[in-house]
């Protein structure tokens, strides 16, 4: 089976993750039959040893691979209508068939599971392997939708929540699902059994482990170290594991990268923050920090991320090691 998750709403994308492997057996041995792989990246010959391997004392091999779908996103010119693709990088008019061909020859015994962010319907690989694919398209949720998420999610916890608290949390927390079930479960937690009231979202909502993340984002930005490092420990000790700190550092590396592109594209202020969905907070400083940051510098950002997540899977350091190791090289780096 073949699985293409895309999209910006990459809490959902990570749920429905989690939900295959659910599926797959004792998480234990999944453990070991499990391969991701950082798709700006591969070779056609990494991808066949992966899909192509048997599982190990188990029935199913899972192949997770980010990113590979939006190698082979069209380059369009800036201003100019939309044209025809050319491939993202120059040399690679074939790789994508090598790639889909890989993938369609997948055997029984491997499950796939391609994610990315937005994937246009002239992606030439996904035209290649869309026909053998479960497709999922993850956008951000807004409005109605949103509403009946986040009172799902606060039963899910146990609770409920008045309509005009319902109404406050959303607008206050925009599409943001990380942040929203964090400020859920916190409301909850707080109200001790009671539905949830607008003044308890007014008084207990103020994105404070976003704030700490904008923190963490802007001492990178200026090479603070030391102001880098007391962010993050603040996470740290207020409960936030070191892959949740990841997880937020890497999703706001994403909302940098599309600020900057749809600033550049010459949308306007209130566009950019309905595509993004970010409440108000969230979007000013987003847009702030996209202004300091190069497109180059974003891109040494997120290899490095994925440098780490990669320490931490293959066992290299610890979580939080290495999340110590990430934050002083990227305040090192030359801004």
């Amino acid at each position: 089976m073949v699985y293409i998750f895309y999209g910006t709403d990459d809490f959902s994308t990570h749920e429905a993750l989690d939900e295959i492997k659910k599926g797959l057996g004792e998480p234990s041995m999944l453990v070991a039959n499990t391969s991701r792989l950082e798709g700006a990246r591969l070779r056609p010959d990494e991808l066949e040893s992966a899909v192509q391997s048997m599982p190990f004392f188990g029935e199913k091999r899972l192949v997770i691979i980010d990113g590979l779908l939006g190698r082979f996103e069209p380059r369009e010119k800036r201003g100019a209508a939309k044209k025809a693709a050319k491939p993202a990088k120059e040399g690679e008019v074939e790789l994508h068939k090598h790639f889909a061909a890989l993938i369609n020859a997948a055997p029984d015994s491997s499950v796939l599971v391609l994610m990315d962010g937005e994937v246009g319907k002239s992606n030439a690989l996904l035209k290649e392997i869309s026909p053998k694919a479960n497709i999922r398209l993850f956008a951000p949720l807004k409005g109605i939708p949103l509403e009946s998420w986040a009172k799902k999610r606060v039963a899910q916890v146990g609770g409920t929540i008045s309509e005009e608290a319902l109404k406050n949390l959303v607008r206050l927390v925009g599409s943001d699902l990380w942040v929203m079930k964090g400020e859920i479960e916190k409301l909850v937690l707080y109200v001790g059994g009671r539905a949830v009231e607008a003044d308890d979202v007014k008084k207990l909502v103020g994105l404070s482990r976003e704030a700490s993340i904008f923190t963490l984002v802007d001492a990178i930005v200026d090479g603070r170290l030391n102001l880098a490092n007391q962010a993050m420990n603040e996470m740290l000790e207020s409960g936030a594991a070191p892959s949740y700190v990841l997880v937020m550092l890497a999703r706001q590396l994403r909302l940098l990268v599309r600020a900057k592109e749809l600033k550049n594209a010459g949308q306007s202020e209130s566009a950019i923050q309905g595509t993004l969905g970010l409440g108000d907070f969230p979007f000013r400083k987003t847009l702030e920090q996209s202004s300091r940051y190069t497109m180059m510098r974003l891109r040494d950002f997120y290899h490095s991320l994925l440098d780490t997540d990669l320490a931490i899977k293959t066992g290299r350091y610890d979580d939080e090691l290495a999340l110590t190791i990430l934050v002083s090289g990227l305040c090192s780096q030359p801004k």
